[in-house]
């Protein structure tokens, strides 16, 4: 791994996101990019939601600075750029559902047709041989593309969560492409990893960083969001992929499973599946009686089974279709528990003081 790794590159984004993070700071609120408590939002005082526009801006800056560019690099920054933008107006404007997925719809457009990162087969998924997508390869791109930007958008809700789950899935493709002989690929990912790093110091308050609180703000999970589906096509498309379509699926299985739970929920009831409520994940955990931490805690866990589940799956090469069939089977039971898990925690409860 080390040989592959660019020392300068990599402090530059770390030194890069800290500067940023602590000097954006004051400007967040002059900005309107501060989040007050409300509603579903329970912390204490006005933060700053400039964390997103840091963790880009340091990329972007080093990558500028030292050549370390991603593939298609102008392309991706193109992209970032309009879809941070999007975050920084949703944050200060609290756009409508449907603006906003037409904005993203655009941005995958960028990603799809103009830097030609799109889907062209999801593998041997139904056991009946490779499905290749050809054209429709631009349009179930576009879905995919809006689908995980949302699935990370959505999950960003307790301190850590975000960038804790981003960190897991970024290390994973890391560990995937050294595997697979493509370590000279990695340096991708680990930017974005070294900014994640600095930006979970302060968001977490961890010793040495407390007093400079700082969230991501819809323009960083949607940055982070369309970071690792922009390299998950890449990684899993052309004549000598990294992993399969499918891997790529589980290694970010648990945002898209959450997503597609509280969405199957909100139709259910004949409301937005957009519509924000607390019937995420971290929210059962900490009505379950965990602390916030707690939560987080055993979220990330869960991040890392799925993660494990799919790079296991890689690795012992466990036929796609089966890999496919067991994500179905486990987002059935997912959404079947998160439908009656109200009942369920009463149970558990009751139980407990019988």
């Amino acid at each position: 791994m080390f040989a592959y790794l660019e020392v300068i590159p990599l402090l530059t984004v770390f030194f890069a996101a800290v500067l940023l993070l602590v000097f954006m700071t004051p400007f967040a609120r002059q900005l309107g990019l501060v989040d007050h408590p409300s509603g579903r939002k329970t912390h204490t005082g006005v933060v700053p939601l400039t964390g997103g526009v840091a963790i880009f801006g340091a990329v972007f800056s080093a990558s500028v600075m030292t050549d370390a560019w991603f593939k298609n690099g102008s392309w991706f920054f193109t992209a970032s750029f309009f879809i941070v933008l999007l975050g920084m107006l949703d944050d200060k404007f609290d756009l409508s559902a449907k603006g906003r997925l037409i904005c993203q719809f655009c941005v995958a457009s960028i990603m799809a047709w103009a830097a030609q990162n799109y889907i062209t087969s999801v593998g041997n998924i139904l056991g009946t041989g490779a499905i290749e997508l050809e054209f429709m390869g631009y349009f179930f791109t576009l879905v995919c593309v809006v689908g995980v930007i949302n699935a990370f958008n959505m999950i960003d809700g307790i301190d850590g969560l975000a960038g804790g789950i981003s960190l897991i899935v970024l290390l994973a493709v890391v560990f995937l492409l050294l595997i697979s002989g493509k370590g000279q690929e990695i340096m991708a990912p680990m930017m974005i990893v070294a900014a994640l790093v600095p930006f979970l110091a302060f968001n977490l308050s961890l010793k040495g960083f407390k007093g400079n609180k700082i969230y991501m703000g819809d323009s960083g999970s949607m940055f982070v969001g369309l970071t690792i589906v922009w390299l998950m096509v890449d990684f899993t498309q052309g004549s000598d992929p990294a992993m399969r379509p499918i891997t790529a699926v589980w290694i970010i299985g648990l945002p898209l499973m959450d997503m597609a739970g509280i969405m199957y929920r909100r139709a259910r009831k004949k409301q937005s599946v957009l519509r924000p409520d607390r019937q995420h994940l971290h929210f059962i955990f900490m009505r379950a009686g965990l602390s916030p931490r707690r939560a987080l805690s055993m979220i990330l866990m869960l991040g890392v089974l799925y993660a494990a589940v799919g790079i296991l799956g890689e690795l012992y090469e466990v036929p796609e279709y089966v890999m496919f069939w067991s994500f179905i089977a486990l987002l059935v039971v997912y959404s079947a528990i998160l439908q009656n898990i109200w009942t369920i925690l009463r149970y558990i409860r009751k139980r407990k003081h019988v």
